[in-house]
């Protein structure tokens, strides 16, 4: 071999390891999901952590842990509080487990009758919020929803009382709401998510509440192929990191991640509401059954809703946060609307 050929290879080598090297010294964010791999929610999560590789001030690694490797929603917030991760995107169950004011966003079925009226509400609240959940030792990084959640069941349920003949997917250590379910007389059997398929195909679970694009990622429609077309809540998340670990990332990087994080945001909220709709036509070809929610029946799942606010307000959402959602829609709705 000639000096100058292994002149080349010797400083190809020596570049690698520069490069090895430089991003062995960025520090690691790890951020654990319950989004499935491989799905637009991953992807954009990927795209971001490009973003934050490249951020000036040194940038960081993103690794991503998904279709909840790390555990449901609660472990995950439990890993954030002992160091093994460092963020998570998490629905409002998850994040309830740090601060349970967020809670007044998807834990009142049938209080918003629009996305529009969502935006609204959660606009007005999210500063309240992120004060929060800075206290608590957690910052946000962006915000999103996924769209409604509706119910995918082994037979029909169109009416309240079909559902009281199921046995109903709640999740694991929510003992508030399966305590109310009982009390009305549905049948809460409490489950990781993740368990969710093979609770329908086993029988455990009869039905289940979902938005389309999950229920199709999961693949609940095979085992519960009829859905009642009902926005029963509307599924919100956030995502977050902890703050002793932003705060140790100089300004300059942590700018260029929130505003990567925000991009990702917009992308997730334009993605999933687009995608729940092509979900359904999705399982509809697969032999999904859609039960459309008649104005008649809609009153019967509204006067069902509001029969348990009385019991929601102060025991599962904090009866403050209750009042306020319930002030901002009424401000909403008597306002002129172009």
């Amino acid at each position: 071999m000639s000096m100058n050929r292994l002149g080349l290879i010797c400083g190809v080598m020596l570049g690698m390891t520069g490069v090895a090297s430089a991003a062995d010294k960025q520090p690691k964010v790890k951020l654990a999901t319950l989004a499935p791999k491989g799905t637009s929610y991953h992807q954009i999560l990927q795209a971001m952590g490009e973003k934050w590789r490249q951020a000036p001030g040194g940038g960081v690694q993103l690794i991503i842990y998904t279709d909840g490797t790390m555990g449901g929603e609660a472990d995950m917030v439990r890993r954030m509080r002992i160091g093994q991760l460092q963020a998570a995107m998490l629905t409002v169950g998850g994040l309830a487990e740090i601060d349970d004011s967020v809670k007044c966003l998807q834990n009142i079925p049938m209080a918003f009758r629009s996305i529009d009226e969502l935006d609204y509400v959660s606009g007005k609240l999210r500063p309240l919020f992120e004060k929060k959940f800075l206290e608590k030792g957690y910052v946000i990084l962006f915000w999103g929803d996924a769209g409604w959640v509706r119910f995918f069941s082994r037979r029909p349920a169109r009416h309240p009382a079909d559902l009281k003949k199921m046995k109903m997917f709640v999740g694991s250590g929510d003992t508030q709401t399966s305590d109310i379910m009982k009390s009305l007389g549905y049948q809460p059997v409490s489950l990781e998510a993740m368990d969710i398929l093979p609770g329908l195909q086993t029988g455990l679970i009869d039905a289940t509440p979902s938005t389309p694009f999950y229920a199709l990622a999961g693949q609940f429609y095979g085992p519960a192929p009829h859905m009642l077309e009902i926005n029963w809540v509307p599924l919100v998340g956030g995502t977050v990191i902890a703050k002793k670990v932003w705060d140790g990332l100089s300004a300059e990087t942590r700018a260029a991640m929130q505003q990567a994080a925000h991009e990702a945001s917009e992308q997730i909220e334009v993605r999933s509401r687009a995608e729940n709709a092509e979900a359904v036509a999705a399982m509809v070809k697969r032999g999904l059954q859609v039960h459309p929610l008649t104005p008649e029946l809609e009153t019967e799942w509204v006067k069902l809703a509001e029969s348990v606010y009385p019991t929601i307000r102060g025991k599962i959402v904090p009866a403050a946060m209750f009042d306020e959602v319930m002030r901002l829609l009424q401000e909403y709705r008597a306002a002129p609307k172009p």
